[in-house]
């Protein structure tokens, strides 16, 4: 039987997104957002327990079997680290990894737009990062520190769950710390935050009321946060932030959120021609027009705004969509499957 470190570094060679081992099915690995079979030996009960339990140390593994549930971070080699969960289904166990490279993505590498650049620059603000899970949010945030740090003599605080890109410092101080090992859970990790002296906190997911009225503030304080939600777009992201507060409150919220937020950055990775993948990106800025929409709860107008204000840095999902595949990067049916309004590139050639 093959060993976790076998199936891991066959996940980095096949340059894998992720590890998938489910018992009664074969070991997967998910390249290019496709799901693959490693071979076709399928995983028996034990196997799956053996190759869960070789990753565990004895802490690990009591946490693991009273909670039924466990996130942690594997180094692999220096070049690579895995961000795994191990979780139980039907009575087994099984594991998700997903694969994550010890080089930092840079925002060039990742072709982040100008209009970014400007807003890291700025010295406070909340920039939130979102869409669905294996989106890049992660890559994303971790260019943004990495620019950060690579320009500004500050003080960096990393909130996650657990550790991915592990940062070096190279003006200031970058402060990382894992849920569970160095903070109890975000939102005391975010209070204490304050207390640290910190220029720009990055909060790996913002989760729950508690984690997410604590980014506001620290944000209103005068500091510039970085975070990820799961949302699928810059309008669901306001009305989800929204809602989970209860109505007596979201009068407040609106108001803070008006004032707060930098920018909305929703996106989706796309099939790219010739193998890999690349994202698309719809970028929402807080000018006072889109301030006064939240403040007025008017969030269906943001849709408008956003295509209509490209002059202000805005990209809509279409457009970013239409973008990829004028430069040849994704085919017209990987666009089309992504866009809102796909005949529109009936009209269109790529270059």
């Amino acid at each position: 039987m093959a060993t976790i470190k076998d199936i891991f570094q066959e996940a980095i060679i096949r340059k894998a997104s992720d590890v998938h081992l489910v018992v009664d099915m074969p070991a997967m690995l998910r390249i290019d957002g496709e799901l693959i079979d490693l071979d076709e030996k399928k995983l028996s009960k034990k196997e799956v327990e053996i190759l869960v339990l070789s990753l565990l140390s004895p802490e690990q593994k009591k946490v693991f079997l009273e909670n039924k549930e466990l996130d942690f971070g594997y180094e692999a080699n220096d070049l690579t680290r895995f961000r795994i969960n191990v979780h139980f289904e039907k009575g087994n166990m099984g594991l998700v990894a997903r694969v994550i490279s010890n080089i930092t993505p840079t925002m060039e590498s990742l072709d982040i737009p100008e209009v970014i650049y400007k807003l890291l620059d700025v010295k406070q603000g909340l920039i939130l990062v979102t869409g669905p899970t294996g989106c890049g949010k992660s890559s994303s945030l971790a260019a943004m520190v990495n620019y950060i740090n690579s320009k500004y003599r500050y003080h960096i605080i990393t909130l996650e769950d657990p550790i991915e890109y592990v940062f070096k410092p190279k003006n200031g101080i970058i402060i990382q710390r894992q849920l569970g090992s160095d903070m109890l859970n975000f939102s005391e990790g975010l209070k204490h935050a304050l207390r640290q002296d910190p220029n720009v906190v990055m909060v790996g997911e913002m989760r729950d009321l508690e984690t997410i009225a604590a980014t506001i503030t620290l944000a209103e304080t005068g500091h510039l946060v970085l975070a990820t939600l799961h949302t699928y777009s810059a309008a669901q992201t306001i009305d989800r932030i929204i809602d989970i507060f209860p109505p007596h409150q979201q009068n407040q919220i609106r108001m803070q959120l008006s004032i707060t937020l930098a920018s909305v950055i929703s996106q989706r990775l796309l099939p790219k021609q010739g193998g890999g993948r690349v994202a698309a990106r719809e970028i929402l800025i807080n000018t006072p027009a889109v301030g006064n929409i939240i403040r007025e709860n008017k969030i269906a107008q943001l849709k408008t705004v956003i295509e209509t204000s490209a002059k202000d840095g805005m990209i809509s999902m279409d457009n970013d969509i239409k973008r990829l595949y004028n430069k040849g990067l994704i085919t017209k049916e990987a666009a089309q499957t992504q866009m809102e309004n796909p005949e529109v590139l009936e009209k269109f050639k790529p270059i």
